[in-house]
């Protein structure tokens, strides 16, 4: 008995760095587009989550042991191998993004709470945003940050877990949907979004300087289990959750959603004011793990890019984190949302920027003397080259999107 509590209690300490990817990817817009999902295709979409969460595994976990193999951070890894241009271009094309994404968890910080507590979402947008600044300042902000998200994970897991039993959702029109791939028609744009941004490259290489903050931490953690899987199985589980939501309560009302609030205020006349209650507060800690993680990405990767240091015992990585907050709550609080033209300028960047770090961070893992032992396996080789293809096919339909279909360029 005594071996077993151990067992557990090294496997609940091994979760950390795979609870905070899964956290900071798990934002607004992922619980907008899994809500559209559900509400507008039913359950015929769950066969997507399957698939995009094991494509994520794959990369969450080789960034994990690119993370444990060497003393040097990815980036340093890639300057290495490639030359600094290719370092400093990963860096900043990461932090770009991060910016330009960071409002969007603001504004779904200062919503959810706003409409718990009928206030101004203004006031909830400056508020938390000084409070995660403050977070980032604690001594050990690595051990602040991993307590955070893993209190968030709970807090968003109780919330979908609460709604789903209150959904009662057709179990066997769930089965279908995961076992029986379908593509409705005029469901690609929802598919495409979803892959992209649940199969989150930049999410996955952050895995590794997680891993190695870890490590730095406490050493003894190098030669123990690091788990990255759980937390994405859990990222998985979310998405299944919402999408089942909204597909046994919005879509047989022909309720649309066009913000993850909007699945909140859309319960509310079905099981009263405490179900959209509890869907609030799961919004809010689903933004509020995307504003710490979101912007620890951004400030973390410029920081290196540029030689100011890879982990937040650099004070430059520090502000540059707290620089990404300041810029996102800028701009939600002047506009109330992401601007259209952000949006545009981010899945621009995004386009070149997600295949490169995907690519580098398989060739990397395919190196024995980087890697050693913990070398890609054949079945690694085989999907992670499976999952680049999907990347550069996903970029390749969002650029004729983006630049042949999109408004602002006619």
């Amino acid at each position: 008995m005594e071996n077993i509590q151990s067992k557990l209690l090294t496997w609940l300490k091994s979760l950390g760095p795979g609870m905070i990817t899964a956290a900071l990817v798990f934002g607004p817009s992922k619980m907008t587009i899994t809500s559209k999902m559900g509400a507008l295709y039913g359950y015929s979409l769950l066969w997507l989550v399957a698939v995009a969460i094991f494509f994520m595994a794959i990369f969450t976990a080789m960034a994990t042991r690119i993370g444990v193999s060497t003393e040097m951070s990815l980036l340093a890894t890639v300057r290495k191998k490639w030359g600094k241009g290719a370092a400093i271009a990963m860096g900043i094309g990461v932090f770009l993004v991060a910016t330009s994404f960071q409002a969007g968890n603001s504004v779904g910080v200062g919503i959810a709470a706003g409409e718990l507590f009928h206030t101004s979402p203004v006031l909830w947008i400056i508020f938390f945003n000084l409070f995660a600044i403050c977070l980032l300042f604690f001594r050990s902000f690595y051990s602040v940050l991993e307590k955070t998200m893993i209190l968030l994970i709970v807090v968003m897991l109780l919330s979908f877990i609460t709604t789903f039993f209150w959904a009662e959702p057709d179990s066997g029109e769930m089965l279908q949907g995961l076992v029986a791939p379908h593509v409705p028609e005029g469901s690609l744009g929802l598919i495409i979004a979803f892959t992209a941004s649940c199969f989150s490259i930049v999410g996955a290489l952050y895995q590794s300087y997680l891993i190695q903050e870890r490590i730095r931490a406490n050493p003894a953690l190098k030669n123990t289990q690091n788990d990255s899987t759980s937390g994405i199985i859990l990222l998985g589980v979310m998405c299944f959750i919402v999408i089942v939501c909204a597909a046994a309560i919005l879509k047989p009302k022909g309720i649309t959603v066009n913000s993850a609030s909007d699945m909140a205020k859309a319960l509310e006349p079905l099981f009263g004011s405490n179900a959209s209650a509890v869907f609030l507060i799961g919004l809010f800690g689903a933004a509020f793990s995307s504003v710490i993680g979101n912007a620890s990405v951004g400030g973390t990767l410029l920081g290196d890019a540029l030689g100011l240091g890879n982990n937040f015992s650099s004070k430059s990585v520090r502000y540059l984190v707290a620089l990404v907050m300041v810029i996102g709550a800028s701009v939600a609080i002047r506009f109330g949302k992401l601007p259209l033209e952000l949006i545009v300028f981010a899945q621009s960047v995004t386009i070149f920027v997600v295949p490169f770090i995907g690519t580098a961070m398989y060739f990397i893992g395919n190196d024995k003397s980087i890697m050693g032992d913990r070398v890609n396996s054949t079945f690694v080789k085989i999907f992670g080259a499976l999952g680049l293809i999907i990347i550069f096919s996903l970029a390749i339909v969002n650029s004729k999107e983006l630049f042949f279909n999109n408004p602002l360029f006619k």
